[in-house]
């Protein structure tokens, strides 16, 4: 195994990882807030301030906690889900899928850290290692962006933790049956802190665990 340590999607030092030293200090932001999931559900005759805790508690998981303004908000999903034409689940996937996430998240940055990201937003937990990331490269090569972020939305894990009523949270904070080992330094370090985004691209790169054999597949597009 190798230790890959990237910034700003450039790969920075690659090293045997049995001689890898990871400082982990540099991931651990003030976590007070996370020790409990704050779940946001839907439920039938919710009151408006209910309906804009959904919204807003969406568009912070979605979009990383970063700053939306009032001309980013997509209004024609937020105006479905009020009038409950769609569900929670449904509006999730019509904001992964508008241009402000890939504007964000997508043309931005490298497709490995797209798809860290897409597990964090999406299914509130990183990646497991790196052969998950190079089986969503693969779906996004081979069917396309909308293909890859319905695998998120449709697989047996986000209904088993989110349902169609419940808008994601970190998962990797709380430890839960078939949870990975290493979930939860790995979520450490794409935490950002409560006051962090994950459009902060640049400052802290990017450390990951990726067998070499993977490396020049997985690193397409970078």
């Amino acid at each position: 195994m190798m230790n890959i340590k990237r910034k700003g999607g450039r790969i920075l030092n690659i090293m045997p990882l049995e001689e890898a030293v990871v400082d982990d200090a540099r991931y651990m932001p003030n976590i007070s807030s996370k020790t409990e999931p704050q779940i946001v559900q839907w439920r039938p005759n919710a009151s408006e301030s209910e309906l804009q805790a959904i919204i807003w508690a969406s568009y912070k998981q979605v979009f990383g906690n970063i700053h939306i303004l009032e001309s980013d908000r997509q209004v024609i999903p937020e105006s479905l889900l009020r009038n409950g034409a769609i569900s929670v689940k449904e509006f999730i996937r019509a904001l992964a899928k508008s241009d402000l996430y890939k504007d964000r998240f997508f043309h931005c940055t490298s497709n490995d850290r797209f798809t860290e990201l897409n597990f964090k937003h999406l299914l509130g937990r990183p990646p497991a290692n790196q052969s998950e990331i190079v089986e969503h490269l693969n779906l996004y090569q081979s069917e396309g962006y909308n293909a890859d972020i319905d695998s998120y939305i449709e697989s047996d894990e986000y209904d088993r933790f989110f349902g169609n009523d419940i808008v994601p949270y970190l998962r990797s904070f709380q430890y839960y049956l078939g949870q990975y080992g290493g979930d939860y330094t790995r979520m450490m370090r794409l935490y950002g802190g409560d006051a962090g985004s994950d459009t902060n691209l640049n400052q802290k790169g990017q450390m990951r665990l990726a067998s070499p054999k993977n490396l020049l597949r997985a690193g397409r597009g970078i």
